[in-house]
């Protein structure tokens, strides 16, 4: 169909009258598409998801779905994630424009030459990184695996890591790997975090626990009583006898954690520099409703990745859902 893109997206009306979320639910079952959506994302767009879930979750969803269409709302490298594990489906972002700081972090010609400096060690890459970058990975992890996929490795085994920076100084704690070598990389939305902010919140609510991802610094760790990943935070919500939680993860998260536990409070922690009190990820944000909807009706725009790079990341994606069975 032809249609426009302009700044990224599908730019064209909708028919008066029409309602979003419903006109995605029939073009879903007429296209036999599937809406897959991070935690991340607007409460709406959650919402009207087949699969709402984290990075890992995600992947394992993509590569198990018999649809033929795959709408991703999330950012940029998630729709490549799913493209490199389906080749043969077809693959949708809602904005172009949904990228990601911690990717951006990581340019791929750079990363080539931060390895090569580094002979001998085994390449252990976030999920939040671009096809190029996933190319050059022996193992590819996201937050709720990460660990595992280190402590997995031969103690002696020499590791690179990338591209978030806590996240890697997070495991080499967690797991004592000092033989470790960390890409300096991080995440716009978990490094704005403000530990002052949080112990104020936490004197105005003593008994509220604080909630964190390993993205964050480790001067917000340290204030924490639990971290994990958007997964484990959720688990750790649902089954804590705690009736007040301080999030350090980003702000859609909360959406859920109040659908689960509707009898608690989750305040969202503040970073260092808002009037808001919350910490969204722009990019997240970005993908709306009317934007699916659009995106569903005319295939646009669609994800690509040229075949024998995208073989190539394959290999790391596949050796992480082995290792995360």
């Amino acid at each position: 169909m032809d249609v426009t893109i302009r700044d990224g997206y599908v730019d064209a009306p909708l028919p008066e009258g029409t309602d979003p979320a419903t006109e995605i639910a029939r073009l879903k079952k007429e296209k036999n598409a599937v809406v897959l959506a991070h935690y991340y994302t607007r409460p709406e767009v959650q919402d009207i998801a087949d699969f709402v879930g984290d990075s890992l979750a995600l992947s394992q969803e993509a590569a198990r779905t018999d649809a033929d269409i795959i709408v991703f709302a999330g950012v940029h490298f998630m729709g490549e994630t799913a493209k490199i594990l389906c080749p043969e489906k077809k693959v949708l972002v809602p904005d172009l424009n949904a990228g990601c700081s911690l990717a951006d972090s990581c340019p791929a010609e750079d990363y080539a030459r931060f390895i090569a400096a580094h002979p001998g060690h085994t390449v252990v890459s976030y999920v939040n990184t671009s096809a190029a970058v996933k190319a050059l990975t022996d193992i590819v992890c996201t937050s709720g695996n990460a660990v595992d996929i280190v402590r997995s490795l031969p103690p002696d085994e020499k590791i690179l890591f990338g591209p978030d920076r806590n996240l890697g100084e997070y495991i080499r704690k967690v797991t004592g790997r000092e033989n470790m070598v960390i890409w300096d990389g991080a995440c716009h939305v978990h490094e704005e975090f403000s530990a002052e902010r949080i112990l104020q919140l936490k004197r105005e609510h003593p008994n509220a626990k604080v909630l964190a991802h390993p993205e964050c610094r480790k001067v917000v760790l340290l204030t924490a009583d639990y971290v994990g990943s958007t997964a484990a935070l959720l688990k750790f919500a649902r089954e804590d006898a705690a009736t007040e939680f301080i999030v350090a993860t980003e702000s859609g998260i909360l959406h859920r954690m109040t659908q689960e536990n509707p009898e608690k409070t989750f305040i969202p922690a503040p970073p260092v520099d808002s009037t808001c009190g919350c910490n969204d990820c722009a990019f997240m944000k970005l993908v709306t409703l009317r934007k699916i909807c659009l995106t569903l009706k005319y295939e646009r725009p669609e994800i690509t990745v040229e075949e024998s790079l995208r073989a190539r990341a394959e290999r790391s994606i596949r050796r992480m859902l082995e290792l995360s069975r």
